[in-house]
């Protein structure tokens, strides 16, 4: 019997396990890939309190994990099936049919970013390629980048480096762009935005970093290259919720509902981090998130269980 399970092992995930077993609570976290979460793909966040110099993501969340060890958090390497609520237990089954106890339950499985799929993104990611403006778009002040898509996500943050960045080439496979009305006009009206319509990203090219993306036409075929120090892939956002389908309330885009007390509506279990719904997805809210949803799953043990 586990006081509290995680599940994931990124941001809010790594800083729920460090105050729940910090806070005397027997803590498992369980995290199918890596912990760390996106974004160990950074080479560097420079946003994160306390580092003046930056850090990479992946030391940082190495010292996560570092910290949560040091209290007694366990791990677990094993994928989630699915949960079951029993009441005042919880039963979360592993992907090899095991079925582990514990008192509270919190969902820290984050969301995935969606992929082009193009040869260059992977060797180039967090070297050029970014699905985050607010966390990168500081290290390209400047400098020529690109943006692909067309509905709010993208524009907003082409609107955001536009501040930052020397031009900002937003490409969109269609003639015409998905966002709301006054994000066009926003958009239209800045000089420092130019538009490719019909194109789609053929390859992300570079060095040891981005310097350029070849794009294609799709109405011509025809191929050209886009001189860039790098691009922002806004091709929509996907919350790892599918095994909690039918068991959790999710809003219209599959992201968990929550209150301020990080509580679902399933008493017991919580949320945070990219999960949830939430203005703002960033290693330091989601870390909040984590320290919000372990506090008060003590809370809720002490009062309940």
């Amino acid at each position: 019997m586990y006081d509290v399970i995680i599940i994931g092992g990124g941001p809010a995930g790594l800083t729920a396990g460090l105050y729940a077993a910090r806070g005397g609570l027997k803590t498992l976290i369980c995290e199918e890939k890596v912990f760390g979460g996106q974004i160990l793909m950074s080479y560097e966040v420079d946003n994160y309190p306390g580092f003046p110099k930056g850090i990479s993501g992946m030391d940082l969340m190495d010292n996560f994990m570092k910290q949560a060890e040091k209290f007694g958090v366990e791990t677990n390497y094993e994928g989630i099936k699915g949960i079951e609520d029993k009441g005042k237990t919880k039963d979360v089954i592993l992907s090899n049919g095991t079925k582990l106890n514990t008192k509270t339950i919190i969902v820290a499985a984050g969301a995935s970013a969606n992929k082009l799929n193009c040869p260059g993104e992977k060797k180039f990611t967090g070297k050029g390629v970014s699905y985050c403006a607010t966390c990168d778009g500081a290290f390209f002040r400047g400098k020529p980048v690109a943006v692909v898509g067309g509905g709010d996500s993208a524009l907003e943050e082409a609107l955001y480096l536009a501040n930052l960045a020397s031009k900002v080439y937003i490409i969109h496979r269609r003639e015409q762009l998905r966002a709301v009305k006054v994000l066009q006009e926003r958009a239209f009206s800045n000089n420092k935005l130019e538009f490719v319509f019909n194109h789609v990203v053929k390859e992300i090219q570079g060095d040891k970093f981005v310097n350029g993306v070849l794009v294609e036409n799709v109405k011509t075929g025809e191929l050209s290259r886009l001189d860039v120090d790098g691009i922002f892939i806004y091709v929509g956002i996907t919350p790892n919720t599918k095994f909690l389908e039918d068991i959790i309330e999710l809003n219209e885009d599959g992201y968990i509902i929550v209150n301020e007390n990080m509580e679902t509506n399933i008493p017991g279990i919580f949320a945070a981090g990219d999960i949830r719904v939430t203005p703002l997805r960033q290693v330091l809210t989601a870390a909040a998130d984590g320290a919000i949803a372990a506090s008060c799953a003590q809370k809720y043990i002490e009062r309940n269980c």
